[in-house]
């Protein structure tokens, strides 16, 4: 398994991507947002636990006006290779409606 603590500044998110064995976000401060393909977008704070199923196309960051920051956990493809699949980033009027 794969820890890693991100920090995000006001408006700062991942591009679009997905894990081949999913990816658990636990929210350790501020306020961010979790989107996924079909336009579902959780807004989370510090406490907050987002579970990203295997496949499941998804993004995550800091909301407009504050810092997040976030553990990431994911777990390693049985051969050991890379298990995330980055692809491009999320448009900025996609983000701007998230933040509404």
């Amino acid at each position: 398994m794969t820890v890693a603590l991100v920090r995000f500044t006001p408006g700062a998110r991942t591009n679009w991507h997905s894990h081949a064995v999913g990816q658990t976000l636990h929210v350790t401060e501020g306020v961010g947002l979790v989107g996924t393909r079909d336009g579902n977008v959780v807004r989370v704070r510090a406490g907050d636990t987002v579970v990203c199923p295997p496949g499941e196309e998804h993004w995550h960051g800091a909301a407009a006006d504050t810092f997040m920051s976030h553990l990431a956990m994911l777990e390693t493809k049985p051969d050991g290779s890379d298990p995330t699949t980055w692809l491009e980033p999320v448009a900025q009027d996609q983000y701007q409606e998230a933040n509404q």
